[in-house]
């Protein structure tokens, strides 16, 4: 049984920039994603997140190709919106699919107090995927919110075009229980919002 979320508990979003989707760059002339509902379910992580004060943590991705859709000099590299971090919320600058390499990302997770971490963003199978990997690595209780991720269809070698729900499923099934536990969205407000209830239940016993 998964604990309730509390203090310990930080939400990181991975690269929710508009470049996500210049499908064509990341999936070819037929390039395409699955999980359209992902943006509006991260939106919801996040609004429950800052209602109940915890801590609220980014990257963002500036790449090292000029053109890539996810230079942060470029319009493109803007956030999403409705999913733009807030003053006071921490950013984390990368420019390789970790969000923990060659960044403070550790440091600003300790600072604010998180042993856990909620996972969410793009792309499930590379950013998403290789920042998990690592934060299992280094201790964290890391959680994946499966449903508030996306990614598009991959070409392999061979040329087959791989299907992008395939990809992400496969990618969520790697990390389930080895290096995460994968939750759906509706699970993570749950373990919040019970959380809340026991505060606010606290609360009324002093």
């Amino acid at each position: 049984m998964i604990p309730r979320f509390g203090p310990d508990t930080a939400l990181l979003l991975i690269d929710v920039q508009k470049g996500v989707n210049v499908l064509e760059h990341w999936g070819g002339p037929r390039g395409r994603r699955n999980n359209p509902d992902a943006e509006d379910r991260m939106r919801a992580l996040l609004t429950a997140w800052r209602g109940a004060g915890l801590p609220v943590l980014y990257t963002k991705h500036d790449s090292r190709e000029a053109a890539s859709p996810l230079k942060d000099s470029l319009p493109t590299g803007d956030f999403i919106e409705g999913l733009a971090p807030r003053a006071g919320e921490s950013v984390t600058r990368k420019d390789v699919n970790s969000g923990f390499i060659g960044t403070d990302l550790e440091l600003r997770l300790r600072q604010a107090g998180a042993a856990r971490i909620v996972v969410a963003g793009f792309f499930t199978n590379f950013c998403v995927e290789t920042t998990t990997r690592m934060a299992g690595n280094l201790g964290y209780d890391t959680y994946l919110v499966e449903d508030a991720c996306a990614t598009t269809n991959r070409v392999g070698p061979d040329g087959a075009d791989h299907d992008p729900e395939t990809v992400h499923r496969l990618s969520v099934a790697t990390l389930h229980g080895e290096f995460c536990t994968a939750i759906s969205t509706k699970d993570a407000l749950s373990l919040l919002e019970g959380d809340r209830d026991d505060l606010a239940r606290m609360q009324g016993n002093e």
